[in-house]
């Protein structure tokens, strides 16, 4: 599912350069934390840690959700609907995570960042 959001998001030339880099780096920045917490799953301050990520990465994507959902968005309706669905699911595997943390969960949303941000950069390149 997020392979299509990507491949979209790759080929639409709406969002500037500097901004796609800023969500790229931002997406990047947000999988190394949720890594860091997997390598770092049985040492100290998990729990933090993992707190800290995950609200890092819930914040970006609600940030994303707000723009996706601006009337001036200018993405085509089918990527904003694909990206609108790929959000819900990070919101809800963010929320089952903080209910019930397994480290083998968080992959997925490591995966979907890197994913988004290289399409992002990708275009950008």
């Amino acid at each position: 599912m997020y392979r299509n959001a990507e491949q979209a998001y790759e080929q639409s030339g709406k969002v500037t350069g500097s901004g796609r880099d800023l969500e790229a780096a931002a997406l990047f920045r947000a999988a190394r934390m949720l890594e860091a917490c997997i390598k770092e799953w049985d040492s100290g301050g998990r729990g933090q840690r993992l707190s800290e990520a995950l609200h890092a990465n819930m914040r970006l994507w609600t940030f994303f959700q707000v723009q996706l959902t601006r009337p001036d968005c200018g993405l085509p309706t089918e990527l904003r609907q694909e990206l609108l669905r790929l959000s819900a699911f990070v919101d809800r595997r963010t929320f089952e995570l903080m209910a019930h943390p397994a480290a083998d969960r968080l992959q997925v949303l490591i995966d979907i960042n890197r994913q988004v941000a290289q399409g992002l950069t990708a275009k950008a390149a």
